[in-house]
């Protein structure tokens, strides 16, 4: 048996509040500007918050303001100072990116980006990730709702998973570390963690056979940025797949969808969930490689693990046919100028079936996919 497993962070884990500063910011900055171009990052330590970044725009957005508002949203109530260093985007940048035709408008970065879809779940994600974000969401939750005089914000969990021939057979451990106020009892709060949080999530017999630690340390009273410093785009595994599969290397929050690390990283994973979807593989993996400046990608790899109905060669033909990896293309398919990216960093960008964004709606594309491969 091969154990695959996977993390998750709260949304107070200082990497964690650094995405969600970063994205507030873009939101804000978007919401006035369309086209703005932004890049901006956050990183904090105990009391101070530092922004920085390229940013070109008409809007006039608060910074400051921004990041203190998230972080008190968040959770903390400790007052903190922010510095900014923000300067505009480099012209060489925008020569390549901006052009007269949006049809032509080039990539806003080279690198590769990769999408993945599986069937091991309804959101054809793979199950520990999905498991792990579960778990994040429901300590948030009960924190926010129920037990801020018990829980801090941060946080964080990992589920392993066994596998046998490439299916998941069995929960084997679940780990929970939850900040907590000081003096409570250890007991006490694996009850509420075990009873309120992994009850509905697991089945019984799940949990009765997994190896479940909470707060496997003893105690976690000090946490967020007076534990550890934290900074945008450090929890990229966390963001996609949770390691099961591939990452680029380009962090996503606090770019505008120009940057096509963050723009094709979507539209990757809805080809991926596309073709899984349509049956053409059960697991499928869709690489993608860009050059600055240029629309056309200069690669297009679908590789299915030989879980496909036919070679990689045809299904990447189909997928070439059915979908226009242009940035521009990208933008208006996935209505990304519709997105509140905020809402995406926390609890992963992939398998978001909670959230209105368009690269996990792929029916259409399912239809395309089966009807193309029925004529071949």
């Amino acid at each position: 048996m091969q154990i695959v497993t996977s993390e998750s962070v709260f949304s107070g884990h200082p990497d964690k509040v650094c995405d969600q500063i970063s994205d507030a910011i873009l939101d804000a900055i978007l919401e006035q500007d369309k086209n703005a171009r932004v890049a901006v990052e956050t990183a904090i330590k105990d009391d101070l918050i530092f922004v920085f970044g390229e940013v070109t725009t008409t809007a006039i957005v608060n910074y400051s303001q921004i990041a203190k508002d998230t972080i008190k949203q968040i959770g903390y109530d400790e007052k903190f100072v922010v510095l900014e260093k923000i300067s505009k985007q480099s012209p060489n940048i925008a020569l390549g990116v901006d052009s007269s035709d949006s049809k032509e408008q080039g990539a806003g970065d080279q690198g590769i980006m990769f999408g993945y879809a599986c069937n091991e779940t309804q959101e054809f994600m793979p199950l520990p990730i999905m498991y792990a974000h579960q778990i994040s969401k429901e300590v948030d939750k009960i924190r926010k709702e129920k037990y801020s005089h018990i829980f801090g914000p941060d946080g964080k969990c990992q589920v392993s998973v066994g596998y046998e021939d490439g299916k998941p057979i069995k929960v084997q451990t679940i780990v929970v570390s939850a900040q907590t106020k000081p003096g409570l009892d250890r007991e006490f709060i694996e009850d509420i963690i075990i009873n309120e949080v992994l009850t509905k999530i697991f089945d019984f017999d799940t949990l009765v056979e997994a190896d479940i630690l909470i707060n496997p340390t003893g105690e976690f009273v000090i946490g967020g940025p007076y534990a550890d410093s934290g900074l945008t785009g450090r929890k990229i595994i966390v963001d996609t797949y949770g390691g099961y599969a591939r990452h680029g290397g380009g962090a996503f929050s606090g770019k505008d969808v120009s940057k096509v690390d963050r723009s094709a990283a979507y539209y990757a994973r809805y080809v991926a969930k596309a073709v899984v979807g349509a049956g053409l593989a059960t697991h499928c993996e869709v690489s993608l490689g860009y050059v600055i400046g240029v629309a056309k990608p200069v690669s297009v790899l679908v590789n299915t693990f030989d879980t496909g109905v036919t070679d990689d060669e045809e299904i990447t033909s189909l997928v070439n046919y059915v979908f226009n990896f242009k940035p521009e293309n990208i933008r208006k398919e996935l209505e990304l100028d519709k997105v509140k990216f905020k809402e995406l960093a926390a609890y992963g960008h992939f398998g978001r079936e909670d959230l209105p964004v368009r690269w996990e709606h792929v029916d259409d594309k399912i239809n395309q996919l089966r009807e193309l491969y029925a004529k071949t």
